[in-house]
């Protein structure tokens, strides 16, 4: 079993004592990314570089924890393998944004 497998099947485990599976579908999971996304932000806001990078890591994990958690919910349900969509991804990005092009700079690929 891979590590993804085994937090996958905690986060099920976790899920299905509390028969919370009902409430698990598409739009919800997807907006509780969106909110635990929103709640990572607010560690952000009014904050400078130099303070976002001051922050409390234990704050930074739990938000980051909630969003990870949300996320692989969302693949289990979808039958997704993390890691092969993962993979995929970044091949997609390499094609988008490539080395000679993007390296060292933000800019998105339509403006490469």
């Amino acid at each position: 079993m891979t590590e993804i497998e085994e937090i996958t099947n905690a986060l099920v485990q976790f899920r299905d004592e509390r028969d919370w599976k009902q409430f698990h579908n598409t739009k919800n999971l997807a907006v509780a990314i969106s909110i635990e996304a929103a709640e990572l932000n607010e560690l952000f806001l009014w904050k400078d570089v130099n303070e976002s990078e001051q922050l409390e890591k234990i704050k930074i994990k739990e938000e980051l924890a909630d969003i990870l958690a949300f996320s692989f919910l969302l693949a289990e349900k979808h039958g997704f393998n993390i890691k092969e969509i993962m993979m995929e991804k970044i091949k997609i990005n390499g094609a988008k944004y490539p080395i000679d092009k993007a390296k060292g700079t933000s800019k998105k690929y339509n403006e490469l």
